[in-house]
């Protein structure tokens, strides 16, 4: 195999999945969630990456971005990276351009490992031997029974010490029943297990600082976007009169964009996604400049998408093990992983690169382009 190899042909499709329940957030509700997949083909392989976004980060991939991809060597990820970002200056990177850059990345990362038949975990260079995860859900729609068991689900049957809820109900205008949510979850997963809330920028700051009070009392530890990370003063502030660790980031599509949460002192532990900020080449740099200001970093989302790079930092946290990704990944995907215990292993998977396989059978019922 040489450095010669290049990209010979970049394919799109679009998959929608259905929820299993009608879900919400403290600002969003939602009843299905679209996968924008990236196929690169090199030789002998094919690589993989994919976004959650709409559609139209598809037609990106094939308007915009082929033309700069195919033809350029396949080992020069970075390279072929800055290209995509150059072509999409007038269309827009921050938003659905980014993600449509970062699932062909991904793709680009893994065809790459795959012609050097590594994990690729292997081809970054391990940090760590397993990456820990923690269950995520607890969406606002949820009884207290269905709450009740998933969350018994990941503590007690899979051993996750960490779980998340949503909370910040119909923008905050339902802290009552918030806190006792709060509660509920404690009561289910027990006193030592970690127990986070993420309010999706739901409630404004003196009503998050308040809050945080209270959920101090339950053992919270971790406070995901208490207001809007747009506005990183409130932000701060917040962070500097509650004991719970603050975070945000995950709405970052480009590096200044964390660069300026970090100088802001927004937060205690730094989110990036690797299927929006740019791919697994900027997400790694992401981790870079937190691991420069002494913060952790934490991956959103996309598991399968996040955990070889994941492993690849000093500086990780953890990896959100995300129902409704964890699901759909399960569904279009054969070699994921098992996070029994609380962390995942990159290496198991079934082979090289991210170890995946699109399983074209059972997505095909999903596929809508």
């Amino acid at each position: 195999m040489t450095r010669k190899e290049t990209v010979e042909r970049l394919e799109t499709a679009v998959y929608t999945v259905p929820t299993d329940t009608p879900e919400a957030d403290g600002t969003l509700s939602w009843d299905s969630t679209t996968l924008v997949l990236a196929t690169v083909r090199c030789g002998p392989v094919t690589g993989i990456g994919w976004t959650y976004a709409p559609a139209a980060a598809a037609r990106i991939v094939d308007d915009v971005l082929a033309d700069v991809v195919v033809g350029r060597p396949a080992f020069d990820v970075p390279g072929i990276n800055e290209a995509m970002q150059r072509a999409v200056r007038n269309a827009g990177l921050p938003g659905v351009a980014a993600q449509a850059i970062s699932a062909v990345d991904i793709a680009l990362w893994d065809c790459k490992a795959r012609l050097l038949d590594l994990p690729l975990v292997d081809l970054l260079g391990a940090a760590r031997a397993e990456v820990p995860v923690y269950g995520s859900g607890g969406f606002t729609t949820y009884d207290a029974e269905r709450q009740d068991r998933q969350l018994r689900g990941w503590a007690q049957e899979l051993g996750v010490p960490r779980v998340k809820i949503k909370i910040g109900e119909s923008w905050g205008r339902c802290e009552e029943r918030d806190l006792r949510r709060v509660a509920e979850a404690r009561a289910s997963i027990g006193d030592t297990a970690a127990l986070f809330v993420d309010a999706n920028g739901a409630y404004g700051a003196k009503q998050a600082v308040r809050v945080a009070a209270a959920l101090a009392d339950e053992g919270v530890t971790w406070f995901e976007e208490p207001v809007s990370s747009d506005h990183l003063t409130a932000l701060a502030h917040v962070r500097d009169r509650v004991t719970a660790d603050v975070a945000a980031g995950e709405y970052g599509y480009t590096l200044p964009y964390f660069e300026h949460m970090l100088a802001a002192g927004a937060v205690d532990c730094l989110q990036a996604d690797v299927t929006r900020c740019g791919g697994i080449t900027v997400w790694l740099r992401v981790a870079a400049l937190a691991h420069g200001r002494g913060l952790d970093i934490s991956g959103h989302c996309a598991p399968h998408a996040h955990a070889h790079a994941a492993a690849a930092v000093p500086n990780l946290r953890h990896l959100e093990w995300f129902h409704d990704h964890v699901r759909i990944e399960g569904i279009l995907f054969d070699g994921v992983l098992d996070p029994a215990g609380g962390s995942v292993d990159p290496a198991e998977g079934t082979g090289p690169g991210l170890g995946l396989a699109l399983n074209t059978e059972r997505a095909q019922r999903y596929r809508v382009t």
